[in-house]
């Protein structure tokens, strides 16, 4: 129509597991390229979450912060259901949790470990599955995956978190090839 502008819909990047590390500076770097950010971590830890989201805000870019058990599959598939209808079709999915523990491998209870991989291998399952499952009719999107050392060689102290880091480290790969093509 004449005299009117035509708004381009806003590129949206989630990060799943946004903090003061990695996952912020992820979050910081994608949003001064101007993509719509949106942030997670635990909901007990959203004031930290909504401090990120803040500092992005006052930097000039736009970011929304949500409180999601990444471990939870229903609440993984409402999250990406509520970013893709209420902020945007997303761009760019970015896993970034990583459960580093240490602990001996005596000391390393059934509890810690079942916790460090449903946190570093199983959640990530959860976010590239859900990814691939938004993306995927739209033939365009970009997934990433922070990863460690530890998932190609463990070390003392770290049974639990390199396991998880391995795992997560073969579902990427093994998503990469089903869905990079």
């Amino acid at each position: 129509m004449a005299g009117e502008q035509l708004h381009a819909a806003p590129k949206v990047c989630l990060v799943i597991g946004a903090g003061d590390g990695v996952g912020g500076a992820i979050a910081k770097a994608f949003a001064a390229e101007g993509l719509t950010v949106c942030v997670t971590r635990r909901a007990r830890n959203l004031d930290q979450l909504e401090a990120l989201a803040e500092d992005i805000r006052k930097a000039g870019g736009k970011a929304h912060a949500f409180g999601v058990d990444a471990r939870d599959e229903a609440e993984m598939v409402a999250l990406f259901d509520k970013v893709e209808a209420e902020v945007g079709a997303l761009e760019v999915v970015v896993f970034n949790i990583g459960a580093n523990v240490r602990f001996g491998i005596v000391e390393t209870t059934t509890r810690v470990f079942q916790k460090v991989w449903e946190m570093a291998c199983f959640s990530g399952f959860l976010t590239l599955r859900e990814a691939a499952r938004v993306m995927t009719p739209r033939g365009r999107g970009t997934i990433l995956v922070t990863g460690a050392t530890a998932s190609m060689r463990g070390g003392k102290g770290f049974s639990a978190f390199a396991s998880a880091k391995a795992g997560l480290r073969s579902v990427a790969q093994t998503a990469a090839r089903e869905l990079g093509p």
